[in-house]
């Protein structure tokens, strides 16, 4: 048996299931605020919030894939439009949408920099 470090964990797939799980907390605080001013029916909002909250899980559970990654994109884009039902929430759906950017190109620099140490690290192992 030999004593092989393991392959790096994704730090990209890590943010983003982070950013995506932070805002279905977003989403319920913002039909909660819907609701209370009254600026979308009711069950349409609620509606809403949870096709809403069906596509952040669903995308965070399918991160390992592409399809998860883009459906984070879709994410994304559907809270941006949704958003603009109340202005204040827009500031805080592109604080989310730029931390979502921020994941994706900070968290592909750190995998590729692990990718480099781990083959190093089995590199050195091999050499005698």
């Amino acid at each position: 048996m030999t004593d092989q470090p393991r392959p790096p964990s994704s730090a990209r797939r890590l943010f983003s299931m982070t950013i995506l799980v932070s805002e279905v907390f977003v989403v319920l605080f913002a039909v909660l605020v819907v609701v209370g001013l009254r600026v979308v029916p009711a069950g349409a909002a609620w509606a809403g919030a949870a096709a809403l909250t069906v596509l952040l899980v669903t995308a965070a559970g399918l991160l390992r894939t592409r399809a998860g990654n883009l459906l984070g994109w879709v994410a994304q884009l559907a809270l941006l439009a949704v958003s603009v039902t109340v202005p204040t929430m827009l500031v805080l759906t592109g604080v989310f949408v730029v931390m979502w950017v921020v994941a994706q190109r900070v968290g592909g620099r750190v995998d590729r920099e692990r990718r480099e140490r781990h083959a190093a690290e089995l590199a050195a192992r091999v050499e005698p």
